[in-house]
C-alpha cells in the first residue's frame, strides 16, 4: 500500500521541482540574453565607428571593403573549426573567451601608436569576425542544453529580441557617439559592451559543448566502443550524419543564399537613400531599419506567445515561406512605392526576418548535441561566404544596375530556393508514413535515431527536422 501511494504522493513535489528549475533556467538565461544584448549592440556600434574610422585612417573606401572581406573570411573560418572546439570544450568557456578576446583587442587598438593603427585595424577585423561567430555558434548550439528541449523556441526568440534592440540601438548611436566623445572613446565603450557580456557569462553556469566523448558513446555502441577510445575518430561519422540528411542540407544552402541576398540589400540601401535624398541619405536607411527591427521584435513576441500557447514551435514550413515573404518584401521596399507603404514593407520584412531566424534556429537545435555544433558551425560558413560573395558581386552590380534590378535578382535566388524547399519539405511528409525504417535509407536513418525520436514527437511543431530519405 505504502509503495502504491509513493508516485502518487511524490509527483506534486516533482512537478513543483521541475516547475522551479525551469524557473532558474529561464531566469538565468535572461540574464545571458541580457549580456548577449549588450555586447551586441557593442558589435553594432563598432561596425559604424570602425568603417567610419577606417575611412578617415585611409582615406579610402576600398579599405572599408577590405576591413569587411577580413572579417567576414574570418567568421567564415571560425565556422569550420567551432563544431571541433565544442567537442572539447564547454559552450562557456568559448562564449567567455570570445568576449574576452573582442574586448583585448579594442584595447589594442586605443591603445596602438600611429603607426600600427594599420595592423591593429587587421587584428580588430580578424578577432571581432572570428570571436562574433564563436560565440554565436556556441550560444545556439547549447540553448537546449540551457532551458531544456521544449523551451527552446522562446529562448530563441528571446535572443534574437535582445540582439534587434541592441541593433537599432548600436545603428542609430553610433554616430552620435563618435560625433560627440570621438573614437577612442567609443571603443571605449565597445570594450565595455564586451567586458559586461564575459562577467556576465563568467558568472552564470552555462551548460553545452565538450560533445566528444558523448559523440563516440552516440556513434560507437554497436562496435564494442573502439570509437570511444580513439576521438578524432568520432567527426567523419558527424559529417556523414549531417550529409546524410538532405532536407537539412538544403535548408543551410538556403540559409547561405538568403544571406548573399541579404548582402544586396545591405549595399543598395544607402544607393536608394541617396537617390531619394541625396542631401541626406542616413536618414531613409536609419528608418528603413528602425521600421524593420519594430517588425523582428514584435514578430518575436507574437512566437514567443504562440509557443507558450501551444506547446509547438513555427517548424521548416515557417522558414521556407517566411524567407520567401521576407526576400518579396526587400524586392519591393525598392520599388519606389511612398514611404508609408515602404513603412509597412520594411516592418513584414522585419517580421518574416524574426520568423524564418527562430525557425531555423530552433530546426538545427533539434539534432543530437553531437551534431549541432558542426551544423551551427557550417551554417556560419555558409552565411559568411554567402554574404562576402554577395558584397563583392553587387558592388560592382550597383555600378551598372538599379538597386531594384540588383536586389531583384539577388533575393529573387533565395525565393527560387525557397520554393524549391518548400517542396521538399513537403515530398519528405507525404513519404514520411509510408517510408519503412528498412527502405532504402535504412543504416541512415539508425544513424540518427536519436534526432528521429524528437522530431516525431506530437507536442513539438516541427516533426519534419532533420530527416534522411529514404532513397
Amino acid at each position: 500500500m505504502g509503495s502504491a501511494d509513493g508516485p502518487t504522493a511524490d509527483e506534486p513535489d516533482g512537478g513543483s521541482r521541475k516547475t522551479r528549475d525551469n524557473a532558474v533556467s529561464e531566469r538565468r538565461f535572461r540574464f545571458l540574453v541580457a549580456g548577449y544584448a549588450v555586447s551586441s549592440y557593442g558589435t553594432f556600434l563598432n561596425m559604424v565607428a570602425l568603417n567610419l574610422f577606417v575611412y578617415e585612417t585611409t582615406g579610402r573606401a576600398l579599405a572599408m571593403g577590405l576591413f569587411m572581406a577580413v572579417r567576414l573570411a574570418s567568421g567564415f573560418v571560425a565556422g569550420l573549426v567551432v563544431g571541433g572546439l565544442l567537442a572539447r570544450f564547454s559552450a562557456k568557456s568559448i562564449m567567455l573567451w570570445a568576449n574576452v578576446g573582442q574586448g583585448a583587442v579594442m584595447l589594442v587598438l586605443i591603445l596602438a601608436p600611429d603607426s600600427l593603427v594599420t595592423g591593429a585595424l587587421t587584428a580588430v577585423s580578424v578577432v571581432i569576425g572570428a570571436c562574433g561567430t564563436l560565440f554565436m555558434v556556441a550560444l545556439r548550439s547549447s540553448i537546449p542544453e540551457m532551458v531544456g528541449e521544449d523551451r527552446r523556441a522562446w529562448a530563441n526568440s528571446l535572443s534574437i529580441t535582445g540582439r534587434s534592440m541592441a541593433m537599432v540601438a548600436g545603428f542609430a548611436s553610433a554616430g552620435v557617439v563618435v560625433s560627440l566623445v570621438g573614437y577612442t572613446a567609443a571603443f571605449l565603450l565597445d570594450m565595455a559592451t564586451f567586458v559586461v557580456c564575459a562577467v556576465t557569462v563568467a558568472l552564470l553556469p552555462i551548460a553545452g559543448g565538450k560533445g566528444a566523448g558523448s559523440a563516440a558513446g552516440a556513434f560507437g555502441a554497436g562496435k564494442g566502443g573502439k570509437e570511444a577510445k580513439s576521438g578524432p575518430r568520432w567527426r567523419p561519422v558527424a559529417f556523414l550524419a549531417l550529409a546524410a540528411a538532405p532536407g537539412l542540407g538544403l535548408m543551410v544552402a538556403l540559409r547561405g543564399v538568403d544571406a548573399f541576398g541579404s548582402s544586396s540589400h545591405n549595399a543598395a540601401l544607402p544607393v536608394y537613400s541617396a537617390s531619394l535624398d541625396a542631401s541626406n541619405p542616413a536618414v531613409f536607411v536609419s528608418a528603413f531599419w528602425c521600421v524593420w527591427a519594430l517588425g523582428n521584435i514584435g514578430a518575436q513576441q507574437v512566437i514567443q506567445r504562440y509557443t507558450q500557447r501551444t506547446g509547438r514551435t513555427v517548424g521548416t514550413l515557417g522558414f521556407g515561406y517566411g524567407t520567401v515573404v521576407m526576400s518579396a518584401a526587400f524586392i519591393a521596399a525598392f520599388a519606389g512605392f511612398p514611404l508609408a507603404v515602404t513603412a509597412v514593407i520594411a516592418l513584414i520584412a522585419g517580421g518574416a526576418d524574426g520568423l524564418t531566424e527562430v525557425a531555423y534556429t530552433s530546426h538545427l537545435q533539434t539534432l543530437p548535441a553531437t551534431l549541432r555544433g558542426h551544423a551551427f558551425g557550417l551554417s556560419a560558413t555558409f552565411e559568411n561566404l554567402g554574404f562576402g560573395v554577395g558584397m563583392i558581386l553587387v558592388a560592382a552590380a550597383l555600378d551598372r544596375f538599379s538597386p531594384l534590378a540588383v536586389v531583384g535578382w539577388s533575393h529573387g535566388a533565395a525565393i527560387v530556393v525557397a520554393v524549391v524547399f518548400l517542396l521538399r519539405v513537403a515530398a519528405l511528409r507525404r513519404a514520411e508514413p509510408a517510408g519503412p525504417m528498412g527502405c532504402g535509407g535504412g543504416a541512415g536513418r539508425a544513424g540518427l535515431r536519436k534526432e528521429e525520436a524528437v522530431e516525431r514527437r506530437p507536442d513539438r511543431g516541427d516533426r519534419d527536422g532533420a530527416e534522411v530519405s529514404g532513397g
